[in-house]
Formats: structure tokens, sequence, C-alpha cells
């Protein structure tokens, strides 16, 4: 179960450093356009709100990585329930993508980690 739950704790962290990279350095590109349904109008005039959003995530895969770096039982629940409340907002608020992309391998990742503990 241990093993489980770094593997899926290490690849919350990498989807949310991909997120990260998607809001702010390739928002305004075809890549980052393709994957959010954007024009090129609004990725431009949106640039710096997708960056402030990267950063977000860019905390959330930090505190994933450091949770797993430390073996932080405590880091591993506060950081993946981050993700999925985050994911949750994002599904209802901006598109149900998120769900599948956040929420289903952060609620998958909560219940290994507490199945490990």
């Amino acid at each position: 179960m241990q093993v489980i739950a770094g593997v899926l704790l290490a690849l919350v962290a990498l989807i949310h450093l991909y997120i990260v990279v998607l809001e702010m350095f390739l928002w305004t590109t075809p890549r980052g356009q393709k994957a959010f349904g954007l024009t090129p109008e609004f990725a431009q005039a949106s640039k710096a709100l997708a960056a402030n959003q990267g950063l977000y995530n860019g905390f959330l895969a930090a505190g994933l990585i450091y949770a797993l770096i430390r073996q932080d039982f405590g880091a591993s629940v506060l950081f993946t329930v981050f993700v999925i409340v985050a994911g949750v907002y994002g599904t209802f608020t901006a598109s149900r993508k998120i769900f599948f992309v956040q929420v289903v391998p952060g609620v998958l990742t909560l219940l290994f980690v507490l199945l490990a503990h």
C-alpha cells in the first residue's frame, strides 16, 4: 500500500507540475490554448491570471513532493485534500474535464495514503 500511495502522490505532483507549465509558460501557445480550449485573444488577455493559477498549482505540487520526500502522512493528506477541493471547485466553475484530471487521481491518492497509514 505504501508503494502505491507514493506512486500516486508522485503522479498527482507531476500532473500539477505539468499544469504549472501549461498555465505559466504555454498559456498563449497553441498547446496551451488547445489544453484549455482558448482563443488566442482570450489567452493573451488572461495570461497574467493564468500565471497566477499556475503558481498556486506549483504550491500544490511542492506540498505533494515535500510529503513524498519526507514520508509525512499529515502533509500527504493535507495537500491531497487541497488538490481534491481545488479540483471540485474547478469542475463546477471551469470544466468538467478537471474532475478526471484532478479529482479522480486525488481521491485515489487519498484513499491509498489512508490505507497505507
